[in-house]
């Protein structure tokens, strides 16, 4: 899936041509992007500014104390070399006040309560700027996490519209680069920030890499058994894949109504 300059120029100046077509069609003033220190929020927001300009893309990170204190750099480095305008908001009394575990005395973090929560506190936040300036909420998700259903309902994957929602995690990186996200950032392992060493490719058991190789032979319709010869991967393994992009449907289809 390796892209030319030139048709990484092309989908660079694709993407744009939409983010200004949706802030128009909204009638909006510009967009909100949640600057997570990571790299497909990074690529938003450099996109954003390209498509905008740096008057009209506004950044919200979004730190509470077991955070790693990188993502708050790399979320201002975002902001401040694109020059555009940014917010900090400690979302750790926010925690405390739900009497979330791992954040008042007695209780033991949850990775499935607690963990979930915390984007949607984040999310919340971001939509509270949107609608103060009208603006847009644009979205961070990628293709990848979208098919896996690698995001929590109402909290990351909550958005006006998914700006690289078209992008597998490794077209994510190639674009990334193109359009010039620092390489620290490009470089660093993903992460949704949700309890200290969590990464994403240790969640979802597989690397991004051979992950989107098993997502584009899917699309165009190879046969599991044909999957697994050409990525030397066990079908146990392919099949567990394929129950969770099953499962987690739901996550990416419009709310189920009798």
């Amino acid at each position: 899936m390796m892209r030319t300059n030139e048709q990484l120029e092309e989908l660079a100046n694709n993407i744009c041509d939409f983010i200004k077509e949706q802030v128009e069609n909204a009638d909006a003033k510009g967009v909100v992007v949640g600057l997570s220190g990571g790299i497909d929020s990074a690529l938003v927001a450099y996109l954003s500014v390209r498509a905008l300009g740096k008057d009209q893309v506004f950044g919200v990170i979004m730190p509470e104390k077991n955070s790693n204190p990188d993502d708050e750099k790399y979320g201002k480095l975002v902001a401040e070399s694109l020059g555009i305008d940014y917010t900090v908001f400690d979302i750790t009394p926010v925690l405390v006040a739900f009497g979330a575990g791992g954040y008042v005395e007695g209780k033991e973090f949850d990775k499935r309560v607690d963990s979930n929560l915390k984007p949607r506190i984040r999310m919340t936040e971001v939509y509270y700027h949107a609608n103060k300036k009208n603006y847009l909420v644009a979205g961070t998700s990628n293709k990848s996490e979208i098919y896996m259903g690698y995001g929590t309902k109402y909290g990351d994957l909550g958005s006006d519209f998914l700006t690289i929602g078209n992008l597998f995690k490794t077209e994510v990186r190639q674009l990334a680069s193109h359009v010039g996200v620092p390489k620290d950032i490009i470089d660093k392992a993903p992460s949704a920030g949700l309890w200290e060493g969590q990464t994403d490719e240790d969640e979802l058991g597989i690397s991004y890499e051979t992950l989107d190789k098993l997502l584009n032979l899917m699309e165009k319709g190879k046969e599991i058994d044909d999957i697994c010869e050409f990525l030397s991967i066990p079908p146990e393994k392919v099949g567990e894949l394929m129950l969770r992009i099953s499962t987690n449907k739901h996550k990416s289809l419009p709310l189920p109504m009798p």
